[in-house]
């Protein structure tokens, strides 16, 4: 899921891409936020803070990719082994 919904504008590392590395985001961010995030982005941008500042910041909004909340809970879960791992 990630491969094919965020991988060409996030890595798994903390290197750029078109937004930022995800490497370590289950370690600043809980998980209702990654999980709004990734499904809610426009409202985030909106309304939330740090998805305000990380617009700022990066310049381009993040696109919403119309994922069920199993499949949002699944790249929660990608993405904290990604973090579990060196």
């Amino acid at each position: 899921i990630f491969v094919s919904k965020c991988a060409a504008c996030h890595k798994t590392t903390a290197d750029k891409v078109v937004g930022p590395g995800l490497k370590g985001v289950t370690e600043i961010r809980k998980p209702e936020w990654i999980m709004n995030m990734i499904t809610n982005p426009e409202e985030m941008t909106k309304k939330d803070p740090t998805a305000i500042a990380l617009f700022e910041e990066h310049l381009i909004q993040m696109t919403f990719q119309n994922v069920s909340d199993e499949d949002t809970r699944d790249i929660l879960e990608y993405l904290r082994q990604n973090d579990s791992t060196n």
